[in-house]
């Protein structure tokens, strides 16, 4: 067996690794074999793929086979700014795209040149087999090919439920709510182990809650969202009711899901002194228990009890401008920051299509998609 192993240099690729291991205890120890005693002395380059972080992480842990021989490496989606030039986008546009695939490369290369997001749904409403239903929905039946509660805490978070309460009561079966004793575990493993949820604090100088919940990849959280029920319409032949869908969802599907991006942004820019708060390091949200007011943009030193707040803000990503209706608004919510002070904490507009004309910007930044691009090009 050894005289057949290559002596040139290789590159050997060994996908699913987690199910792998799931389906054979001995799994860990015979790769372990293999590579001490057949691949270690060859020009080999071993690549082990999984999408269970976890569990990758688990095979370098000290108790493991792969301790000391292996390094860790998260393969991540391609970024905004990457999406833009690879399709040939201009900055608003690549923003829908990068929310609409989620980087994910799969989606991205069946993507035609300078197409708009929504041209591009148009025509992905007439292939229910479209890579962006098709990625979606394999990822979701490999990693939860049950409808067990996992699955519909991940559906409920889809759908737009956002707090444990409301979770609960939406992945209950037969009108029962899901047990907080069940549902917490499952949504710290679903946050941490998985990483398929992502959970928000709200940002200020003081503790606050309720924490809420949204699925961390973009296009799988269209998918649970929208895409499934436009998936639907096309297997019965009906695109046009499903890409009707998509229009009547777009706008405030759109407008939440580009807050997380817009707040990574700033945070990359703050983290290259690119913000004129240089205290600033965690960028977040604040909302009480009421969610009256819930303010979009908070920049503080820390999360998610900060000791400074330097700015809050206001996500406007409609078609309209940021105008003296949304800025009263934001002076109105941002007094009730714990950590704002009217006279030191600045402002961040981020809009899509700019502000009104009139509107008064003293003391204030504009976050346009072009900033958010330039986050990921400096």
């Amino acid at each position: 067996m050894a005289a057949a192993l290559p002596t040139t240099p290789s590159i050997v690729v060994m996908d699913e690794v987690p199910w792998l291991a799931e389906q054979d205890a001995l799994f860990d120890g015979a790769l372990q074999t293999a590579w001490d005693r057949l691949l270690s002395s060859r020009p080999v380059l071993l690549l082990l793929v999984g999408s269970d972080p976890r569990m990758m992480e688990q095979l370098t842990a000290y108790d493991r086979p792969f301790f000391g021989r292996a390094d860790n490496m998260v393969l991540a989606p391609l970024n905004v700014a990457e999406i833009g030039r690879v399709l040939g986008l201009d900055a608003s546009d690549a923003v829908d795209a990068q929310l609409v695939s989620g980087g994910l490369p799969g989606i991205v290369r069946t993507w035609p040149h300078a197409t708009p997001a929504l041209e591009f749904l148009r025509e992905g409403a007439a292939d229910p087999a479209a890579a962006v239903f098709g990625i979606p929905e394999s990822v979701l039946l490999a990693e939860f090919p049950n409808p067990d509660t996992a699955r519909r805490v991940i559906e409920a978070v889809g759908a737009g439920e956002r707090t444990h309460a409301d979770i609960a009561a939406s992945a209950g079966s037969r009108g029962a709510e899901v047990p907080s004793g069940t549902l917490s575990p499952l949504l710290r493993r679903l946050v941490e182990e998985k990483r398929v949820l992502a959970v928000d604090q709200p940002l200020s100088t003081r503790p606050g809650k309720p924490a809420l919940y949204r699925v961390a990849d973009s296009n799988l959280r269209l998918y649970l969202g929208v895409l499934r029920m436009v998936q639907e319409q096309a297997r019965r032949g009906r695109p046009e009711a499903g890409f009707r869908l998509i229009e009547r969802r777009w706008p405030t599907w759109r407008g939440r899901a580009v807050g997380p991006l817009v707040r990574e942004s700033l945070e990359l820019a703050a983290g290259d002194d690119r913000l004129p708060w240089p205290r600033v390091e965690s960028v977040g949200g604040w909302w009480n228990r009421r969610f009256d007011p819930e303010v979009d943009l908070v920049g503080a030193d820390r999360e998610p009890i900060a000791d400074t707040v330097s700015f809050v803000g206001s996500i406007k990503w409609l078609g309209g401008p940021f105008d003296h209706h949304d800025l009263t608004a934001l002076r109105h919510a941002a007094v009730e920051v714990p950590g704002f002070d009217r006279d030191k904490t600045g402002t961040v507009i981020a809009s899509l299509n700019g502000t009104s004309v009139d509107l008064d910007l003293t003391g204030s930044l504009l976050w346009t998609p072009q900033d958010l691009i330039d986050s990921w090009s400096s």
